[in-house]
């Protein structure tokens, strides 16, 4: 099969669909694996280390795109889309929830669009998801604690504090991969952390995790307003599959937040879960509103490359491997990879995906 991997173009996303570790895979199953030139270099990987392992170096995008196979990090964006073919397999992050724009685009050209955030395992583990939710949420508090700095326009808080003074205060909304892995940055740090979750046994798995070291609250409208206004941090790490995430804190409840204060919101990719956040980029990664410092990008492992591609293709590789050597008889024989498919013969499939969109199901 000739898979292609095109150079990302979202603001400052240095990672790669495939690493040279992969493509290495791929053709020593005898698959051809076109890269476009220079795409893999924000992550640490030349032209020459692709070509060593037996990849086809291309000069342009359009040339990594017209494969069978195309193998992205980010969803395509708007000058992306005339590349998008009929017949054609898309294996990426989609979010399509929070995207209607990409949406119409792939059912109209006919791609077949398989996102990485739904591939989903019979115990509803999302494994393609997972790495990068680790790497979020650790980010989230160190993004956090750097824009918590005066000069930063933060509030001037150092969260672990020092003898004399108290630490700063994190509040993490959701106690899932994300959440989990900012509390266990925040806590290292010497943060005081409070975690709200509405299922109550991830409430006690977390406090085998963190015992005393962190608050665990259940999650209700009245638990959130009170938290929120007394938060350094406020970190947004809500996931509902293939939908939009529930805005679960107000402008109102901002609003009552001490100037200087720092909101990450994780869940901006899916729409976010704070009424007041909108996606932000690399370059210019905060605004304030209602005094509050709001931190919104939505391709947050982009910060980390080398590190975020090679966790990612540590999960991808085994689907990418299927998808080449099977084609769509992958889907078949892998029910998780079968779960991760949004979109085929301009029809929307992945149900979540339709109840968000039920007028574009036919």
């Amino acid at each position: 099969m000739e898979i292609g991997v095109p150079k990302e173009t979202k603001d400052q996303e240095f990672r790669v669909g495939l690493s040279p570790g992969s493509v290495r895979g791929l053709t020593e199953q005898r698959h051809a694996v076109f890269v476009e030139t220079q795409a893999g270099l924000g992550a640490g990987f030349s032209d020459a280390d692709y070509e060593q392992v037996g990849a086809t170096i291309v000069p342009d995008a359009k040339s990594a795109w017209d494969r069978d196979l195309v193998v992205k990090v980010k969803e395509p964006l708007a000058a992306e889309y005339g590349f998008l073919q009929k017949g054609q397999l898309l294996f990426t992050y989609l979010h399509l929830a929070a995207n209607r724009a990409l949406t119409e685009q792939l059912l109209e050209r006919g791609t077949t669009a398989i996102a990485y955030e739904t591939v989903e395992l019979p115990d509803q583990r999302l494994p393609l998801l997972a790495p990068m939710s680790i790497i979020a949420g650790r980010l989230a508090v160190q993004f956090g604690a750097r824009f918590l700095e005066r000069q930063q326009g933060g509030r001037g808080v150092l969260l672990g504090g020092v003898p004399g003074v108290s630490p700063g205060r994190v509040v993490i909304l959701g106690g899932g991969v994300v959440g989990t892995e900012a509390a266990r940055m925040a806590i290292g740090m010497g943060a005081r952390v409070q975690i709200l979750d509405v299922n109550v046994d991830r409430l006690a798995y977390l406090e085998t995790l963190f015992g005393s070291r962190a608050e665990l609250l259940y999650s209700s409208s009245s638990q959130i307003e009170s938290v929120v206004s007394d938060a350094d941090l406020l970190v947004g790490a809500v996931l509902v599959l293939a939908r939009k995430a529930p805005v679960l804190v107000s402008r109102s409840s901002v609003r009552q937040m001490r100037p200087g204060s720092v909101i990450v919101d994780v869940a901006v990719d899916q729409g976010g879960c704070v009424e007041t956040v909108r996606p932000t980029s690399h370059t210019q990664p905060t605004y304030v509103e209602e005094g509050v410092v709001h931190y919104g990008v939505p391709n947050m492992p982009g910060a980390v490359p080398w590190t975020a591609t090679q966790a990612l293709n540590n999960s991808t590789f085994p689907y990418v491997l299927k998808l080449a050597n099977n084609g769509m008889d992958a889907l078949e024989r892998d029910r998780a990879l079968a779960r991760g498919l949004n979109v085929q013969n301009h029809r929307l499939v992945h149900p979540a995906v339709q109840d968000v969109f039920p007028d574009l199901v036919h």
